[in-house]
């Protein structure tokens, strides 16, 4: 089935999906992080749908899901993921490996730990789940963690500036001319929609139930030993390579690579990371 591009009623939320790939065949659902959307799966879907189901969303918040106001929609990752885990119920999809990127660890997790029969195998990629794998670009962050006050709140605008959407995608990168403007250009344009600001602060202040959470979520990896393949960006200033080694301390299988490139490892080796996928998945999976 060719690339199709839909929205999706899930409890009265409307849902922007990428899907492509034959349906009968398994299913890969891919979770983006922070701020872009699932756009940054477009060089990663053609090397993956002539063997599986790809499904791809846009969280909410982010891209072209809808972006309810804050006083309807309470923005934590808590929300988001029961959002992702219906989304998946009212698609259909029974069973599926999950592929996690940054802020879709922490949803992809939730899921895991919430329905472990469900996943088939889990690929993460700049996802963390361990206190040595964030890095001290989060102390502001922390900050604000520790005292919520307007003046902390305010402290993180610069997060949400093209200056750091920039930084993002070039810092670690050898090449910085083989990263697609576009892909940043989008996040911009998506970031700078009215009241987006305040959602994107709100879901600052709560990625630090994503590090309370960590415990259960290396339990889970513990009991269950999930198929689970490792790629990591080695030069992510945020989620740093002690966090990808940590994952062999649960999951002894683990299967852990490091790239030459950033945060966004896909921008520049989405090819390399689809071939590491396709035999993971096909040994695992199917």
């Amino acid at each position: 089935m060719p690339l199709s591009f839909k929205t999706i009623d899930v409890d009265g939320l409307e849902v922007f999906y990428r899907r492509a790939g034959d349906p009968s065949r398994p299913t890969v659902l891919l979770l983006h992080g922070f701020p872009t959307a699932s756009h940054m799966f477009r060089d990663l879907i053609p090397q993956l749908d002539d063997r599986y189901d790809v499904v791809a969303p846009d969280l909410p918040g982010f891209g072209m899901t809808e972006q309810p106001a804050r006083n309807r929609f309470t923005y934590t990752f808590e929300n988001i993921a029961q959002v992702i885990d219906r989304f998946t119920e009212v698609l259909g999809l029974d069973k599926f490996a999950i592929y996690v990127f940054d802020y879709g660890a922490p949803v992809g997790f939730r899921l895991a730990v919430k329905h472990p029969e469900r996943i088939t195998a889990i690929v993460t990629q700049n996802g963390n789940t361990y206190l040595e794998g964030v890095s001290d670009a989060f102390v502001p962050v922390q900050a604000y963690w520790n005292e919520p006050t307007q003046a902390n709140r305010d402290a993180l605008r610069g997060f949400l500036a093209p200056q750091t959407t920039l930084f993002q995608y070039t810092h670690g990168v050898a090449d910085p001319s083989r990263v697609s403007p576009d892909g940043r250009n989008l996040d911009d344009f998506y970031l700078a929609r009215p009241g987006n600001d305040e959602i994107q602060l709100d879901l600052l202040l709560d990625y630090r139930s994503n590090v309370a959470l960590y415990d259960t979520i290396q339990a889970y990896l513990r009991q269950h030993q999930p198929p689970l393949l490792v790629v990591w960006g080695k030069n992510d200033p945020f989620f740093i390579p002690p966090g990808a080694e940590a994952f062999k301390r649960d999951v002894p299988s683990a299967d852990v690579r490091f790239v030459d490139s950033g945060h966004f490892a896909l921008e520049t080796h989405a090819s390399e990371i689809a071939a590491a996928m396709r035999d993971f998945l096909a040994k695992h999976v199917g």
